[in-house]
């Protein structure tokens, strides 16, 4: 079973906390998104949700899983995260699956249409726009057949369309799973049925 728990957890960088004492558990098929100012912290936690950074005090639990294999459970779309700048949209895919499958409800080629990205499945994507390069993102991580989804700012670059595709693919393809969304934006976490504050976890001052 998922179940993501912190307990007391909390993340500095040198004496900075930016943010202390956090206790949450995420379930399994709910949808939530961490909101705050900017520098609150919702890039840092999700970072620490997926195993990618560790906490400076405190837990985190993964029920089933710890962090040697949660990565196999976990999908993650984000402005910092790069693509292969030498492949193809489909040599991107065929690379992805290699580490992480994707779901068999829609072929490679239905799910490059669906994104818009048809004309461009053959060309490098050191030539997409950056608008197409989230596209693309967002693309992998929805559609990996994993059970929690991650989130950070989703729709950055992205046009109005952009904003309705993506809109789309969480209400067909993502609902079922456990989906939390780092964002200012209502727009990229409507769908939220819970929300997490994370200036509620700010600390003045340096404390230890």
């Amino acid at each position: 079973m998922v179940q993501i728990s912190l307990h007391n957890a909390g993340k500095r960088f040198n004496k900075d906390w930016i943010f202390k004492d956090l206790n949450y558990t995420f379930e399994m098929g709910q949808h939530y998104a961490l909101i705050g100012n900017n520098g609150s912290g919702k890039s840092t936690l999700l970072q620490v949700i997926a195993g990618y950074a560790s906490l400076s005090k405190g837990t985190i639990s993964w029920g089933d899983y710890d962090t040697n294999s949660i990565f196999q459970q976990i999908s993650l779309a984000a402005p910092y995260l790069e693509l292969i700048e030498e492949f193809t949209t489909i040599e991107q895919f065929e690379f992805h699956e290699k580490f992480k499958p994707l779901n068999s409800v829609l072929s490679h080629e239905q799910i490059i249409e669906l994104v818009g990205l048809k004309a461009a499945a053959k060309k490098q994507i050191r030539n997409f726009s950056s608008g197409m390069k989230q596209r693309l993102k967002l693309a992998l991580a929805i559609f990996s057949d994993t059970p929690i989804l991650l989130l950070d700012e989703p729709c950055s670059n992205l046009d109005k369309e952009g904003y309705t595709l993506y809109q789309t693919m969480i209400a067909k393809y993502a609902m079922h799973k456990l989906v939390i969304v780092g964002s200012n934006d209502p727009q990229e976490y409507a769908f939220c049925n819970q929300q997490i504050n994370l200036m509620d976890y700010k600390v003045e001052g340096n404390n230890n």
